[in-house]
């Protein structure tokens, strides 16, 4: 297991202290507060240091259960490019709280030749395994893809953010997700397995055989054995970017479906990690919500939102920052005499 540092409760403490001190009646700014407290713990000082800069990584691969999608394979491919441009909806989005989004080719089915080489630096694998029928991965390829991810996270850091936000990209991860969740829990594939880019019923009814097939395959029970047989670089790389993050001190805000997923495996691996994640949104996608759950983690938002990407993690971005400043420039009933 990988040690993480935990976050400062005397500070958490000091600033549940000074919200009730404010000018406001008691608890009045609801979870407003609750997100006050939790930063001042992540950055050990009443009140948290502002959010200035915030980075939104998007691992991006395909999954051998792509037919399982309303899209093809080739779309993610195509959307790297996307994001290279700035046209993507994290992108957009993002640009609207100050965010920066880099993509990553952790595993998409293409050599990508026409893309600069750092976003190519980092590959594991053209694509990854169909999970009702073979593993996801090599088995020396998920700890590869993990250990990824925490390079990524820390060259984040080293270069200044302050708050992570994993995005993902790739056609048929809900599936992938929606089966990691399953295992981790112990949840039967009908139970988390949702629409994903929108197929109709017929269509879920086969993602969710497709989901029982992978459940029914051998594994072993670590999480690198998870990831190998269910999962795919991208998810692991996922989860070695939310390690990171906990062990470097910096607070993390998951995304959707995806990085739920990645969470979950992540929590095996690093248990008290999960103190330094917060959850951005909620999907639509029913195996987020059980994940959520198992992690102890609320939503900020609820959007309807089922884009991935990072889209919906970035939207919470301007709650934390309210809920700072409460903290920072509210004044104090004492001052009022």
């Amino acid at each position: 297991m990988i040690e993480v540092p935990l976050p400062d409760s005397r500070a958490r403490e000091e600033a549940l202290a000074r919200l009730d001190a404010l000018v406001k009646p008691v608890g009045a700014l609801g979870r407003l507060e609750e997100l006050a407290a939790w930063l001042s713990a992540a950055h050990g000082v009443v009140p948290p240091r502002p959010i200035e800069d915030v980075r939104v990584v998007v691992f991006a691969g395909d999954h051998g259960v792509s037919a399982t999608s309303a899209y093809p394979r080739e779309v993610t491919a195509a959307m790297v490019r996307v994001f290279l441009a700035g046209k993507s909806g994290v992108n957009v989005l993002a640009k609207q709280v100050g965010a920066r989004v880099r993509v990553l080719d952790i595993a998409v089915d293409e050599d990508l030749a026409d893309v600069p080489e750092d976003v190519r630096a980092y590959k594991i694998r053209r694509g990854s395994g169909s999970i009702d029928v073979e593993d996801a991965l090599a088995p020396d390829e998920a700890s590869r893809a993990f250990d990824v991810g925490r390079e990524v996270a820390d060259k984040e850091i080293d270069d200044g953010a302050d708050l992570l936000v994993p995005g993902d990209m790739g056609i048929g991860n809900t599936a992938v997700a929606a089966a990691l969740v399953a295992a981790a829990l112990g949840l039967p594939a009908a139970d988390v397995v949702g629409t994903g880019t929108g197929i109709d019923e017929a269509g879920r009814a086969r993602k969710i055989a497709v989901v029982e097939r992978a459940l029914a395959r051998p594994r072993g029970d670590g999480p690198f054995d998870v990831l190998t047989a269910l999962g795919s670089a991208c998810a692991a790389a996922t989860a070695g970017f939310l390690v990171q993050g906990a062990v470097r001190g910096v607070p993390v805000l998951l995304d959707g479906v995806f990085s739920g997923a990645a969470a979950l495996v992540a929590r095996e691996i690093a248990p008290d990690a999960v103190h330094w994640w917060l959850a951005g949104h909620r999907s639509t996608e029913p195996s987020q919500a059980y994940a959520l759950k198992a992690l102890g983690l609320t939503p900020i938002l609820d959007l309807g939102l089922r884009l991935g990407e990072g889209s919906g993690a970035v939207q919470a971005v301007p709650t934390l920052r309210a809920a700072r400043a409460v903290l920072a420039e509210m004044g104090l009933l004492a001052d009022l005499a």
